[in-house]
């Protein structure tokens, strides 16, 4: 069968791979590496979209849940996310391996004629977030709500806050006047470093494809692969904007309710927790809490309390309060 799309992509600190043979799969591959296709080195993690519709044979595997079978290091998740695709996941000294199948059940091709923005979103999760965030973990690294963003005044911070906290905003104005980021919603992290999944941004002011919460999609420019912060910044909203000290116990527990409050993660942790099973590698869920506590326990935290999003500059309020110390 003839490959409509190959290339690779570098994220969450990881390089994918991605094959693909079905022409409508490889154009929303395209859409959600977010032109940055083209990376070097040795990938790390392979994607192989498959033409054939068949089922993956699991006659005499091990059945670990109602949609998911486990056999010799490899496991097949149907319908991973309710997203159409059924995949075969493995690991070896050679990366994380996923093929993958367009399968969806009555149900769920349904949904995907009704809801067509969720669809979209939720077939782009599962061929270049879910495989990747699963490949970190085994590296002891996290997938975290939250982006690594350095100002105009070169303080690189972890950005933290749940969805309509203005993240996204605050990013864009910082990047718009000099500054560079990682993303603006997703990153795989570990104590140390941030490195950012690669997607489109989704705002009020793109101009691209359609996206949910009135927004739409456009590309972020001035994007980083990773960031090492010097501060976690969590955003808030209130009556004026101010910014103060907080512990590293409370910005943790904001960062991780960010996490698993985040509809982008929501139906990562079950193909985690079967990925983790049926493979017998890594841990059945990801140190979510461990990154969040080891990275704010050893940085200065703020929380940012915002009146507003769409004038703030965030290398002014950062340099105002001297920060780092």
């Amino acid at each position: 069968m003839t490959t409509a799309l190959q290339g690779t992509l570098g994220t969450g600190g990881e390089t994918l791979a991605v094959e693909c043979d079905v022409p409508w799969l490889a154009r929303h591959i395209l859409e959600g590496a977010d032109g940055q296709m083209g990376a070097t080195g040795a990938a790390t993690v392979h994607v192989h979209v498959e033409g054939d519709r068949q089922p993956f044979a699991t006659q005499g595997w091990t059945r670990l849940s109602r949609d998911a079978w486990a056999h010799s290091g490899r496991v097949v998740i149907e319908d991973v996310a309710t997203s159409g695709l059924d995949v075969l996941l493995s690991g070896g000294p050679d990366g994380v391996h996923v093929l993958c199948r367009w399968r969806p059940p009555p149900r769920t091709r349904v949904a995907a004629g009704l809801l067509r923005t969720r669809s979209r979103l939720l077939l782009r999760a599962v061929l270049l977030q879910y495989p990747v965030f699963w490949a970190a973990a085994l590296r002891g690294r996290a997938p975290l709500h939250a982006c690594g963003l350095t100002s105009t005044t070169g303080v690189a911070v972890l950005l933290v806050g749940p969805s309509g906290a203005g993240k996204t905003t605050v990013v864009q104005n910082e990047v718009g006047a000099g500054g560079s980021a990682t993303t603006d919603n997703l990153c795989a992290a570990d104590a140390q470093t941030a490195w950012g999944v690669v997607e489109p941004v989704r705002s009020e002011q793109g101009s691209g494809r359609r996206a949910p919460h009135g927004r739409h999609e456009s590309g972020l420019a001035r994007r980083v692969p990773s960031v090492d912060p010097q501060a976690v910044v969590v955003l808030a909203r209130g009556e004026r904007t101010e910014l103060r000290e907080i512990a590293p116990s409370e910005a943790a527990r904001a960062l991780v309710a960010s996490t698993y409050a985040a509809g982008e993660l929501r139906r990562y942790w079950p193909f985690h927790a079967q990925a983790g099973l049926g493979t017998g590698s890594g841990a059945a869920h990801p140190p979510v809490g461990e990154v969040a506590a080891a990275l704010c326990a050893r940085l200065p935290c703020r929380r940012l309390t915002l009146a507003g999003v769409r004038d703030v500059r965030l290398g002014d309020v950062l340099a105002a309060e001297g920060l780092p110390r």
